[in-house]
């Protein structure tokens, strides 16, 4: 039985695999959220007393950079050392790796009931693929096909890298971000806590009053979601500005993301955002953005947009990455 996680700033979900003819099926999955323990290795204790396991391998996704074992969790005070898991979990298969990289680990085993397809393209089945994720930050990851059926995944810290404006209003939202934190980076925008900027900066540019129902979700909810919501059904203009501007930004960094790696294979938006905001990932806003890429543009065209709709991906990836298989199935 392989032990698998999604560890987020916002949520850790783990999940335990059988493995029928070599394929990892789902057999048991809980969610946490992450700020309710001192550090992975309670919360580890905390499942492993509940399902009793009996484990064989284990690898868990992470929202960091991983080096020699360890990582830091980017938006939570966890530090995680591979020693210790082994300790705790008494099996020596035990790894870890960047959580985009559990995603992107996954997105050749997805089927068609899984993606959402934003622009169907005339790719390259074979061809390399980025794998984007916009949630509490945002994570990039590529995978370059090395022979037909095979992929090496590259992990990358691509959201720490400055935010790219395109035109007078996103230069005008990045200044407003720098009169606070100085340098810009491309999670400071695209992310949840990025949208929730947006949103706040959409209101002073128009001179907005917050409604008093807006304020009251907003204290019930994720004001992401909330600003999300009320962006889709055009209920409060602010919302609705800066979910335009969300998604514009996002088509952007995907087309440029894609263009870096010559992604022919597809490009792969995950994330526990971008489901929420289908229906706008799926206008010209999006699309647009995503093939504005000068003589590029047919090109970009023509390479395969999916959304993840399937919330476990990073966990079947993690999965996968145990078994050492590479080959799509």
């Amino acid at each position: 039985m392989i032990l698998t996680g999604d560890i987020g700033g916002t949520k850790v979900n783990l999940a335990l695999f059988d493995i029928k003819k070599g394929i990892p099926r789902l057999s048991v999955e809980r969610s946490y959220i992450s700020r309710d323990y001192s550090d992975l290795i309670h919360l580890l204790e905390h499942f492993l007393k509940e399902t009793q396991p009996k484990l064989t391998r284990a690898c868990l996704g992470v929202a960091g950079p991983v080096y020699k074992g360890k990582c830091a969790i980017t938006h939570l005070p966890w530090e995680i050392d591979i020693h210790a898991l082994k300790s705790l979990l008494g099996i020596g298969s035990v790894s870890l790796v960047n959580d985009l990289a559990a995603l992107a680990r996954a997105a050749p085993h997805l089927t068609p009931e899984e993606l959402e397809v934003i622009q169907e393209g005339r790719g390259d089945p074979n061809g390399n693929i980025g794998v984007l994720a916009a949630g509490t930050g945002l994570g990039q990851a590529f995978l370059v096909s090395e022979r037909e059926g095979c992929y090496r995944v590259v992990e990358t810290e691509g959201g720490q890298c400055d935010f790219p404006a395109r035109n007078p209003l996103e230069i005008s939202f990045r200044e407003f971000l720098s009169q606070v934190s100085g340098r810009v980076c491309i999670e400071d925008v695209l992310s949840g806590p990025g949208l929730i900027r947006m949103f706040e900066f959409m209101k002073e540019r128009d001179h907005a009053t917050e409604p008093e129902w807006l304020a009251e979700e907003f204290e019930r909810e994720d004001p992401a979601s909330v600003i999300s919501r009320n962006g889709l059904s055009k209920k409060f203009e602010s919302c609705e500005k800066a979910l335009e501007l969300f998604v514009s930004v996002y088509g952007a960094v995907a087309g440029n993301l894609a263009l870096q790696v010559m992604a022919r294979g597809g490009a792969y938006i995950g994330g526990g955002i971008a489901p929420e905001i289908l229906p706008l990932l799926k206008s010209d806003l999006f699309l647009e953005a995503f093939r504005d890429k000068g003589k590029f543009r047919d090109f970009m065209a023509r390479i395969p947009v999916k959304v993840v709709m399937n919330k476990r991906a990073p966990l079947l990836g993690a999965a996968y990455f145990a078994l050492g298989e590479n080959k799509i199935r």
